[in-house]
């Protein structure tokens, strides 16, 4: 399967160079950027704290060099080259670039849509459409993102190929195959015949017993995991009539945990019922994906545990656009449980926030679309978290959540230069986010309405 997947993915490469890029460059390096002066009009370097007026950021190499109060030009830096490329942005609000913890790139399909989509898509079909949502998420200006599960492998390979500068596309960690049991929210058969189960289910990875999730650990870090995603509960767009509590052994959670900590490996775990968010808490899971129901014992269980609440409030936005557009979209209990999560949507964010509970920023883009992913800033505020809240969470929170906060996060110097700039100030208004103007990834312009 890799061969015809590489092919895939250049014949989308080819396909891009196809048309212009003024609006997202090249990820192919180029000299003007190898150095780069940006001024910048607001600069939020370390979400939290207060933004600095005008500043001058030296950036060389992919990682930030400087960082000065004022407008520098090359003479103001005794290491620039007196050539070095100057960046006007002082008219905007320059922040670090964006982080979403929870995307699936693979498709933005739900539904009977998706479910035709998996019998009638092959694996080079969903390789052209992860690189095309690869490109309107770092378009949006999030640079970097966590993958928490796909089809056939494609987001591995991407997520290589945009790190050699193959495809333009955020920074990827990628959880290969997510891992659930036979009848679980991610087992590939639900809601089809029988004879179709062999074929539906390869690629993908379920477990049953202990031992044979630890086997699915060590299969998914073999294919070359970055983390590992499991389900302890049911799924609201699960094809099955189980509701949304447990659905996993606590011998299960902690075989698949206790693996995944042993190669390195931190893990995600998809539940929305508080008995399953309990049973990931206790097995020493590192971060808890919807986490939509949350009663008292829970709340208080978490809070003496390090894991992260990912809230992903924007699967609601795809849930309300779908129906307002085809109102069979979704048939059965599919359909009783989307209008359930809208109903009760943010309640669980209140209490988390009031909790004091550790949150990073993730949409579940795929569910919603991609390229919308700043969506979920205005979801946030809305329901409980204060702008300079929200975009910490989008930054070092979320860089903090996948391990890289000495890399990402902040415009210190020696990170990446990974920048966005706005036409307005999120601290005063999230919504500025959803619209990015300029974009700077490991200190190659990406995006961009300048000359």
């Amino acid at each position: 399967m890799r061969i015809p997947l590489l092919r895939a993915l250049f014949a989308v490469h080819a396909l891009f160079g196809m048309y212009s890029l003024s609006t997202v460059a090249s990820a192919a390096p180029s000299d003007s950027d190898d150095w780069l002066i940006v001024q910048a009009g607001q600069l939020l370097d370390r979400p939290g704290q207060p933004p600095r007026k005008a500043t001058t950021l030296l950036i060389h190499a992919g990682r930030i060099r400087a960082v000065r109060d004022g407008y520098v030009d090359a003479t103001g830096f005794t290491d620039a080259p007196a050539a070095t490329r100057i960046i006007d942005l002082r008219d905007r609000f320059v922040l670090p670039g964006l982080i979403d913890s929870h995307v699936h790139l693979t498709s933005d399909k739900a539904g009977l849509e998706a479910q035709l989509e998996s019998v009638t898509r092959g694996t080079a079909f969903f390789a052209y459409e992860a690189a095309v949502n690869a490109r309107k998420t770092l378009a949006a200006g999030f640079t970097t993102v966590r993958n928490l599960g796909d089809r056939g492998g494609v987001t591995l390979s991407l997520r290589d190929a945009i790190a050699a500068g193959k495809l333009p596309g955020p920074r990827i960690l990628d959880a290969g195959s997510a891992i659930s049991t036979s009848a679980g929210h991610m087992d590939p058969t639900l809601g089809f015949r029988d004879e179709l189960h062999d074929a539906l289910a390869a690629g993908h990875t379920t477990c049953d017993g202990a031992d044979d999730c630890r086997r699915a650990v060590r299969q998914q870090i073999a294919r070359g995991a970055d983390v590992i995603k499991m389900a302890t509960t049911g799924g609201v767009n699960s094809r099955i009539g189980t509701g949304l509590g447990q659905q996993m052994f606590d011998d299960e959670a902690r075989a698949i945990v206790e693996t995944a900590h042993l190669y390195g490996r931190k893990v995600a775990v998809h539940a929305h019922g508080a008995d399953g968010i309990a049973l990931a808490l206790r097995a020493g899971a590192d971060s808890i994906e919807h986490g939509t129901l949350l009663d008292a014992d829970t709340l208080a269980l978490w809070r003496t545990k390090r894991a992260w609440y990912v809230p992903t409030l924007s699967t609601v936005n795809g849930y309300r656009e779908r129906l307002a557009a085809n109102p069979g979209a979704y048939q059965g209990d599919v359909r009783a449980k989307i209008e359930w999560r809208i109903g009760v949507t943010g309640k669980a964010l209140r209490q988390a926030v009031e909790g004091g509970l550790r949150i990073a920023f993730g949409t579940d883009a795929g569910v919603s679309l991609h390229g919308r992913n700043a969506d979920e800033f205005e979801l946030l505020v809305e329901y409980g978290m204060t702008p300079t809240q929200a975009l910490r969470a989008a930054t070092l929170d979320a860089a903090e959540l996948l391990g890289l906060e000495k890399e990402l996060g902040s415009l210190e110097i020696g990170k990446h230069a990974d920048l966005i700039a706005v036409s307005g100030d999120p601290l005063q208004d999230v919504r500025v986010l959803k619209q990015v103007d300029w974009v700077l990834k490991g200190g190659r312009i990406e995006k961009s309405p300048l000359p």
